[in-house]
């Protein structure tokens, strides 16, 4: 165990929660479980089809689109609908926003994460 997984545990065992035994965890069976080919699959198909509609990824001469407030629509409309192709949409949406857009990348921790019902 290095430095960074034993102040992991020990901010863990200081707020009484559970650790982590990472000697168990298997990052190759990880890269194998976490992830849907299905999702991604479905993904690169629009975004081939996209391309022929919108342009290349990365094409200088691509019109503007607003990409986050579509991205934003479609995930309203899958609250409603439940249909998962809205969430490739989404995905496709982000990724080119992530690739196009003129956001920074800042890896950081807002301690704000995904909550149970």
């Amino acid at each position: 165990m290095n430095n960074t997984f034993f102040l992991k545990n020990l901010w863990l065992w200081k707020c009484g929660k559970q650790e982590i035994n990472y000697e168990k965890k298997n990052i190759n069976m990880l890269k194998k479980t976490e992830w849907s080919n299905e999702f991604e699959r479905c993904m690169r198909n629009r975004l081939l089809i996209g391309s022929m509609r919108y342009g290349k990824l990365n094409d200088n001469n691509k019109k503007n689109y607003n990409r986050i407030e579509y991205a934003i629509k479609k995930l309203k409309q899958y609250q409603k609908s439940k249909n998962k192709e809205l969430l490739v949409d989404v995905a496709n949406l982000c990724l080119i926003e992530f690739e196009e857009g003129k956001g920074v990348f800042i890896s950081f921790d807002d301690k704000n994460h995904v909550s149970h019902k």
